[in-house]
């Protein structure tokens, strides 16, 4: 389950998991200057619609792909704001593969290893996790929101 980790918010606030009881969340590994940086469009979509019948989106800024996420929390933040309208919850930036991989990372991939590999290949893999905590899906990064949303929607209804 992922009701025991914590992280800091983007403006450097503790955020517990355990608050996400009873949510569907998608966490999601993302980087303003990737080729994929345009899926933060789908998810912003994904949450507009979702939000209210309970889906939490949470972005995890992380620099490990290409240096594709170089900026600061502050510039971060102003991208995801001004490009793509971002206002689902985003994190601070952290490692997902590597010794230094952030522990809720470290479970995730455990819990639902790559298929060539247990780490994480690229900016914008997505994990789903079901409303008692426990992950169910886990997507490439070329996966697109809108493809994922019938699983959401699905996860949302049981």
């Amino acid at each position: 389950m992922i009701y025991e980790f914590t992280a800091n918010t983007l403006q450097g606030n503790a955020y517990n998991f355990a608050d996400l009881k009873g949510k569907v969340v998608l966490i999601v590994n993302t980087a303003s200057k990737c080729g994929l940086t345009p899926q933060y469009e789908g998810l912003q979509q994904l949450h507009k619609e979702l939000a209210t019948q309970g889906l939490e989106i949470i972005g995890f800024p992380c620099n490990q792909f290409g240096q594709q996420e170089p900026g600061s929390a502050s510039e971060i933040q102003q991208g995801c704001l001004i490009n793509y309208g971002v206002d689902f919850t985003m994190m601070e930036k952290i490692d997902v593969n590597g010794k230094q991989a952030h522990p809720l990372y470290t479970y995730l991939k455990s819990a639902l290893p790559g298929l060539l590999t247990n780490n994480i290949k690229w900016n914008f893999t997505k994990f789903l996790i079901g409303k008692d905590g426990q992950p169910l899906h886990r997507y490439a990064p070329t996966t697109k929101p809108e493809k994922i949303k019938a699983d959401i929607q699905k996860a949302l209804q049981a």
